[in-house]
């Protein structure tokens, strides 16, 4: 008798133990969100051998990239949820390529009078609409809305929820063969005739009539109420049906203002992903924590910021390689940027992208997510 009673409380103790070590876990693990996308032409069997391995690497939701068609979140979402994964759906919004409905007289115009519709700046997938126009409104609102509706999708992930870069991130300039030190009328949108005639209504002001419409704040400000006022639509339409609605931003707000019109603190959005890439600003991976910390006070940590961070796919080789695009942390690099997040305020990270991780960025990676950062002296302060 006295050895079952032994025996009895050997086995409750055990359990309450790891039941303790379960929650501790849980609670000290960072939460862990990935950009990623397809599914091409990968099998039902291969997205879930994707995703699983995603899931034991410590990821714990994607935001997916897969089109437009709700039938492909449908499927993709329910293999997602059998991988123990959140699923959201990664959906561009202002940049959308033309078609029936979307046509020429619904793009954004810049201040030399071209229109992204045939002339984008930058690269030929810049055709980015007006948000100052209903039909818009209303195609995206639709668009999200039957998104929305499907049962296996957790929320909405905007993107491109923007005008085109009026100001580049300094490390792009040598790509584009550009010096942006200040803002340039080929890259300032939208001049179309109803922006135009809109702002003249509200503010007095004919930009036509200004010799430098970029030291007009007004005008910036109109832009910005644009894009907060398209967020907040799609928001009503989205928040209806009970899903989750969040962005990936530029980072600051500061320089997401300066740089793409987006005053995103003021966005109604359940969660914000910051897009904290250091290398395309020649930055080092302090700054990261110096964009969490004013990220988090923007929104008077009132809403999760989730620190997107930027991975190099060569991270022996990245001098080789000119491109910015080919940058981004290395795995040393990537440990120091999810602390400068944590410590900064940061309620998770996202990785941009699962598939650009080498096997030593993994190794590092799951041990600098099972970190303790509250007791992490904050050195940005």
């Amino acid at each position: 008798m006295n050895k079952i009673l032994i025996i009895l409380l050997i086995s409750i103790l055990f359990i309450s133990c790891k039941d303790k070590s379960d929650t501790e876990i849980s609670k000290s693990k960072v939460p862990v969100y990935a950009w990623t996308g397809g599914p091409g032409e990968a099998t039902d069997a291969e997205l879930l051998t994707s995703f699983k391995g995603f899931k034991d690497h410590g990821v714990d939701g994607l935001m997916y990239n897969g089109g437009q068609n709700p039938e492909t979140y449908k499927r993709v979402g329910k293999i997602a949820k059998e991988a123990g994964l959140e699923f959201h759906t990664w959906i561009p919004t202002m940049r959308q390529d033309p078609n029936d409905t979307l046509t020429a007289d619904l793009f954004g115009v810049n201040g030399e009078g071209d229109s992204a519709f045939d002339k984008p700046v930058y690269a030929k997938h810049y055709t980015f609409l007006c948000p100052n126009k209903e039909k818009v409104v209303d195609y995206l609102t639709d668009l999200y809305g039957k998104i929305a509706d499907v049962e296996e999708v957790d929320g909405i992930h905007l993107d491109y929820i923007r005008f085109p870069d009026v100001i580049l991130a300094r490390g792009l300039w040598e790509k584009y063969d550009l010096v942006m030190d200040k803002e340039f009328p080929k890259f300032d949108y939208c001049y179309c005739d109803k922006c135009k005639a809109d702002f003249k209504e509200q503010s007095g002001i004919d930009i036509n009539e200004v010799e430098d419409p970029s030291q007009v704040q007004e005008w910036k400000q109109f832009r910005y109420d644009l894009i907060t006022n398209m967020v907040n639509k799609i928001a009503e339409v989205v928040h209806a049906k009970g899903k989750q609605l969040n962005a990936a931003v530029f980072p600051g707000p500061s320089l997401a203002k300066k740089m793409v019109r987006q005053e995103w603190e003021k966005w109604d959005l359940d969660a914000i992903f910051p897009m904290n890439y250091n290398d395309f600003y020649l930055e080092d991976t302090k700054w990261v924590g110096e964009m969490v910390k004013e990220e988090v006070a923007s929104v008077n940590n009132a809403k999760p910021i989730y620190s997107g961070l930027f991975i190099t796919p060569f991270p022996n080789e990245k001098a080789e390689h000119p491109d910015p695009e080919d940058h981004g942390v290395s795995p040393e690099e990537l440990v120091d940027a999810i602390e400068q997040s944590m410590i900064n305020g940061a309620a998770g990270i996202c990785l941009f992208t699962p598939g650009r991780m080498t096997d030593e960025h993994w190794k590092v990676f799951k041990e600098a997510i099972y970190k303790d950062y509250s007791k992490t002296e904050n050195s940005s302060e």
